[in-house]
């Protein structure tokens, strides 16, 4: 049996590119890039490499890119020491309600230590909106956190535009965005953006799991979360994972080398989705036109996430009901916004990779329509 593989927002096949680089380093390369010997400065360069080449891709200043374990450790650095580092200035921070739950539980300990967090919701189109943002934030709003693309429906926020309204209603607030849905697959200038502060990390975009980073503009400060050695500026101290962050550097490097191809591929599917489930009876479109290409969130009216994606699974075919951090709770993406429980027990998110092809949408849509007629009865 062909295995279909559509979880790509939850995490990528490892380019071998990038695997062959972390085997290079821990076998050839794996001094310590704190050493002062010939093998610590041949891993230090390795490092600053990787961070030129990660800080690039998302047009900013390489000094300002701290690498971390990955994406959840960096929202956490972000969201509360952003906030921590700004607490004289006032004690609110402004969150979207759909954002990973690396972001929203780190508003909710803020939450527990005394800050105010205001929830913004998306509108009909799954946006947040700049006037939203603007009229949530006042003088005692020291944060601002707003994904740039949705993990689980794929829209695409105006950051610039969201930016500029915060920092027009208080100048003085940190703004950070979570890029990592995002992260080389949409045009994205962290420095021309007006941002203070960035998440991505390397296990969506075909590098391993277990490193990350957050992009932190100059001027702007974060208290640190952990503590120890001199690595990373202090900020995130601890031996930097070197063999991990030079396949996440070689990772970055082959997909900015074929963004553009990748996102006409990628669209070509979208649309031969959403055009085959078209005259399927029972299943609803929940992503929005304006989403990111290789995210389509539908329903299944009438089946629950859980069977449907057990059906799947046993056709070789591998989707996911949402994020997969959630551990299969209950959407709270699609409850912001606004649909019944009816289309959130039975969504499924489906995510395509650069390994993706018409065939394989052929086999889930084909798929699809037998769950429906089989578990429907």
């Amino acid at each position: 049996m062909k295995e279909i593989y559509l979880d790509n927002s939850a995490t990528t096949k490892v380019y071998t590119e990038a695997a062959e680089t972390a085997f290079k380093v821990m076998t050839e390369i794996y001094g310590n890039p704190s050493s002062l010997h010939m093998k610590g400065v041949e891993a230090e360069k390795v490092l600053e490499e990787a961070r030129t080449l990660v800080a690039g891709a998302i047009g900013a200043n390489p000094e300002g890119l701290y690498f971390t374990s990955g994406g959840t450790e960096a929202n956490n650095l972000a969201v509360i020491g952003g906030a921590l580092a700004k607490k004289r200035r006032g004690n609110k921070v402004v969150v979207s309600a759909y954002e990973h739950d690396s972001v929203i539980k780190s508003a909710k300990q803020l939450e527990a230590m005394g800050f105010s967090v205001t929830w913004l919701m998306p509108d009909e189109n799954g946006i947040i909106t700049p006037l939203s943002v603007f009229e949530a934030v006042d003088e005692k709003t020291v944060l601002v956190s707003v994904m740039l693309v949705n993990n689980e429906i794929g829209a695409i926020n105006p950051i610039k535009e969201i930016c500029a309204a915060a920092k027009r209603k208080n100048p003085e607030v940190l703004f950070h965005t979570d890029a990592v849905q995002g992260f080389c697959k949409v045009p994205f200038k962290a420095e021309k953006s007006g941002v203070d502060m960035v998440t991505v990390t390397a296990h969506k975009i075909g590098g391993p799991k277990g490193t990350g980073a957050l992009w932190i503009k100059k001027g702007a400060r974060v208290l640190p979360n952990h503590f120890g050695g001199e690595q990373e500026k202090q900020l995130r101290p601890g031996t930097q994972a070197m063999p991990l962050i030079a396949a996440f550097g070689k990772a970055v490097e082959i997909e900015t080398a074929s963004m553009s191809t990748r996102k006409e591929k990628m669209s070509m599917l979208e649309k031969y989705l959403k055009e085959s489930i078209k005259n399927i009876d029972g299943i609803v479109l929940n992503s929005k036109d304006n989403a990111i290409p290789n995210i389509v969130n539908i329903s299944a009216l009438g089946i629950r996430s859980e069977i449907m994606l057990h059906f799947l699974e046993n056709r070789g075919i591998y989707v996911s009901s949402g994020s997969a951090c959630a551990l299969g709770a209950k959407s709270h993406v699609l409850a912001a916004m606004g649909y019944d429980s009816a289309r959130i027990d039975s969504a499924i998110r489906i995510s395509f990779g650069r390994e993706t092809e018409k065939e394989d949408i052929d086999e889930l849509v084909a798929a699809l329509s037998d769950a429906i007629s089989t578990l429907c009865r």
